[in-house]
């Protein structure tokens, strides 16, 4: 096979930019190793930013978004049992926050692809990348029981953390940068309608806690535990206790309970490569970094990633002279990524105890929190990072 940009990955990120490379006139084939289901049923990350919501709209893939999407206006910071509004719309000129799931923005954007009439392979086997440093670099794979390979101008690695893109660079390429936290989220989702209208973020004595939500009838909560907890002992019962236990507020605000569907473990890091290209391979998402959760910014760099990496390609692919641009597209990219790692750093560790933590540490938290809920100017900062900073 032939293209102009082999798109490895059909998660958000490599399907927003088949979608972006699509509208531009240009051509790209998407392969993916999982099915067609489990990439569209995977629950990951909920929160869109403002930029994010509006470049879905542009690319004719927010006719749902729109109708079914939950905008919020502000989030909860709760602490000491008392929860603290910050208003992000009224901070930051009307932007907002709307809550819609990355498998239903999968979904869309499958479907557009589909309308399309280009290609998405799933299912495909033993992805091996290379001649990256060439004019024509080559994507080998097995699809149906038959030995394939796709001939590109460019390569996008859109694989996440543990795909095969990145390690594909040489190692004397690149420079990593990781801290992996002491702690994890259990996540679990559950059919209850949501009890707020908006986030609640709260710090207790024993953990962090935030609930979230997935539609007017799906509630989606987390409990800080350990990196390495065992799901099995945790009941049902000792999950909701202790979100009840975390989450309740001297207002007498407690989440709504019921049937949990799914609980799971995710563990907490933080990882950048620098650049994210070599040669003909351009990185996105999460096989360039990894935030932690807190922040809501994972999807939402993605999504800036490839708006970038289109434009870049676009210009490289319509006579170009030179790789200017491309390279631009890294250090642009790398600037917002690390942008956005220390807002997700500084989130986790204000919201999240550590274990064996001294006295003075969790005195510092408190006086980090009363000063965030009582200066404009803080809440201010907090606003612009959440509801998201210009694509480029």
């Amino acid at each position: 096979m032939r293209t102009q940009v082999g798109i490895v990955g059909a998660g958000a990120s490599g399907l927003m930019l088949g979608q972006l490379l699509h509208l531009a006139g240009i051509d790209s084939i998407i392969i993916e190793a999982a099915t067609s289901e489990h990439v569209i049923e995977r629950v990951r990350a909920g929160v869109l930013e403002q930029t994010t919501v509006d470049l879905l709209r542009e690319s004719g893939v927010g006719e749902r978004l729109t109708r079914e999407g939950m905008r919020h206006d502000g989030i909860y910071i709760a602490f000491d049992g008392n929860r603290h509004r910050i208003d992000l719309a009224g901070l930051t000129g009307g932007r907002g926050i709307t809550i819609y799931g990355q498998n239903e923005v999968v979904k869309d954007l499958l479907a557009a692809r589909h309308r399309s009439g280009r290609p998405v392979l799933f299912e495909v086997a033993g992805v091996t990348l290379s001649g990256l440093d060439t004019a024509q670099p080559l994507i080998q794979f097995s699809h149906d029981g038959r030995r394939e390979e796709i001939r590109c101008d460019f390569i996008a690695g859109c694989d996440g953390f543990h795909g095969v893109c990145r390690p594909s660079i040489p190692a004397a390429a690149v420079s990593c940068f990781e801290r992996s936290y002491p702690f994890g989220w259990l996540g679990v989702l559950a059919n209850a309608p949501p009890a707020s209208d908006e986030l609640v973020y709260s710090l207790h004595d024993r953990g962090f806690a935030l609930f979230s939500m997935r539609s007017p009838q799906v509630t989606r909560l987390y409990l800080q535990c350990a990196a390495d907890e065992n799901i099995d002992d945790w009941t049902d019962a000792r999950i909701w206790s202790e979100l009840r236990t975390r989450l309740s507020t001297r207002d007498g605000w407690a989440p709504n309970e019921g049937a949990i569907t799914q609980k799971g473990v995710t563990g907490m890091r933080s990882f950048v490569v620098e650049p994210m290209r070599f040669g003909r391979l351009c990185l996105a998402g999460d096989a360039a970094h990894i935030v932690p959760p807190t922040g809501a910014k994972g999807l939402n760099l993605a999504i800036a990633d490839v708006w970038r990496l289109a434009r870049a390609l676009e210009d490289r692919l319509r006579g170009g002279a030179d790789d200017r641009v491309l390279n631009d597209y890294s250090a642009r990219g790398l600037r917002r990524t690390w942008r956005a790692q220390r807002f997700s750093w500084w989130m986790t560790t204000m919201l999240h105890r550590e274990e064996g933590e001294s006295r003075f540490d969790a005195r510092r938290r408190t006086a980090d929190l009363e000063y965030l809920v009582a200066s404009t100017a803080a809440m201010t900062s907090l606003a612009e990072n959440y509801v998201g900073l210009p694509l480029d």
